[in-house]
């Protein structure tokens, strides 16, 4: 890791001295920007073609098995082998992956009714039919071949997350750690508004074909930012009983209480909040606001969270960072319960532009705490655990969403998910008190459990 610099003023742009990092953080940028429009055209495409809530339900949970799977073993493999070399490996398999949805979208009529492909329909079919919907859904062959690439997919954001979330804290100095954090945060953030809105428009005028293949092109032109980068790394020794380093990740953060509250916290409200899988129903159900709006009610959150990123960016670090961390949560659950109600276009879009301001928030806390408190030989299985609690209720609640919304509406879904965020606050609050003794994020801090005060 790179020394610390001498003690100087506040830098808003210090992750950004290191070359290391500037080279991780552009590959990054477009390779997230790449995930964005695919996500936005698969939810699209899916929806109109289907008519299902379930279905979309189901993205999430193709998504969803693989991070809960593997993530564990991915995170060994991102402390025993090159991390660099995992990232690049996990970038030309998603761009494989996403060729085939191409090729699916140009002609999935072309798709042959073989037997197993049949049979995944009916089992469909079946699912819709015991969350209450009926005649009206539709499902083709091609549909589980989207669904077994976006399972491919799965496996290698188990993988990538391990690598990328234990190699950037060895591209800036220690103390500029927070910053690398907060700009990790605005860089998806700012991919979450451009490319879900310029997917939909791709989509209005091109088809969703071609926002597929943007994101391989984005996938294949990571890796050349990616190669250059030499960050050094220390690899974990291995231990008699490969079982210890397996479960070590969940040891650790089993017995750092203040992680795992942030965790939790997290991990529910993402769970029970997220609206973000039902708003292909919104924009086209209620707000009427067809592929292009649809795209901007995806880039809310995002904007959000980017206005967030920058006043943190320039303002003193969280005095209070826990009490902040829970306000913003709760924030988060209010906002997505106003986005239920509303009816009218507008106030929809604010409500999810509050979402991501709140979020980034608690994204910002979280995983500086995570890095901070994580020794480097063990980053990998922290950063996996971390991905199965945040990675997976991210599609977990896609799923929930889904179900839902298929058998309460897709209203009463979104904002029984804001109250229930707002009494998971509440309960993370009481079983775990020191998350409210949260200081100022010290860079000094090591391994351990060291809760600062103002």
């Amino acid at each position: 890791m790179p020394a610390d610099p001498p003690a100087t003023k506040r830098d808003p742009y210090a992750a950004f001295r290191s070359p290391d990092y500037r080279c991780y953080a552009v590959g990054n940028l477009i390779s997230s920007f790449g995930r964005q429009v695919l996500g936005i055209a698969i939810g699209y495409e899916i929806f109109q073609r289907t008519r299902s809530a379930t279905a979309l339900g189901i993205v999430g949970l193709m998504g969803a098995l693989p991070i809960v799977f593997l993530s564990i073993p991915a995170g060994l493999a991102a402390d025993r082998w090159n991390r660099k070399f995992i990232i690049l490996a996990t970038q030309l398999v998603t761009m494989l992956a996403s060729i085939g949805l191409t090729m699916l979208a140009l002609d999935h009529l072309a798709v042959p009714a073989i037997t197993p492909l049949v049979a995944a329909v009916r089992a469909l079919y079946t699912i819709a039919a015991w969350c209450g919907e009926g005649s009206w859904v539709a499902f083709e062959p091609t549909l589980p071949l989207m669904y077994a690439l976006l399972f491919v997919n799965g496996i290698t954001r188990a993988f990538g997350w391990a690598a990328r979330g234990a190699l950037f804290p060895n591209l800036v100095p220690r103390a500029a750690l927070s910053n690398a954090v907060m700009w990790n945060s605005g860089n998806f953030e700012f991919t979450c508004i451009v490319g879900p809105a310029l997917g939909g428009l791709l989509i209005a005028h091109y088809g969703v074909p071609c926002a597929y293949a943007i994101d391989a092109a984005c996938a294949l032109a990571c890796l050349a930012f990616v190669l250059p980068i030499r960050a050094p790394q220390e690899i974990s020794p291995q231990r008699a009983h490969p079982l210890q380093d397996l479960f070590s990740g969940l040891h650790f953060v089993r017995e750092s209480k203040v992680i795992l509250a942030t965790i939790t916290l997290d991990l529910f409200a993402v769970l029970l909040g997220g609206a973000t899988a039902l708003l292909p129903i919104f924009a086209d159900q209620i707000l009427h606001v067809g592929a292009v709006g649809l795209g901007w009610l995806r880039a809310a959150p995002s904007i959000g969270a980017v206005l967030m990123a920058l006043a943190l960016a320039h303002r003193p670090p969280l005095r209070q960072a826990g009490v902040a961390m829970c306000c913003a949560v709760a924030g988060f659950g209010f906002a997505t319960i106003v986005f239920g109600l509303s009816e009218t276009f507008w106030l929809s879009f604010a409500a999810l532009v509050a979402t991501g301001a709140a979020d980034n928030i608690s994204v910002v806390v979280r995983h500086t705490l995570v890095q901070l408190l994580t020794p480097d030989p063990m980053r990998g299985r922290v950063s996996a655990v971390n991905n199965i609690f945040i990675g997976s209720s991210n599609e977990l609640g896609a799923l929930e969403s889904g179900v839902t919304a298929a058998l309460f509406g897709p209203v009463l879904s979104v904002i029984g998910g804001g109250v229930g965020t707002i009494l998971v606050v509440l309960g993370v609050v009481w079983k775990w008190p020191e998350i409210r003794r949260i200081g100022v994020l010290q860079p000094a801090e090591t391994v351990g459990e060291r809760e600062t005060t103002d």
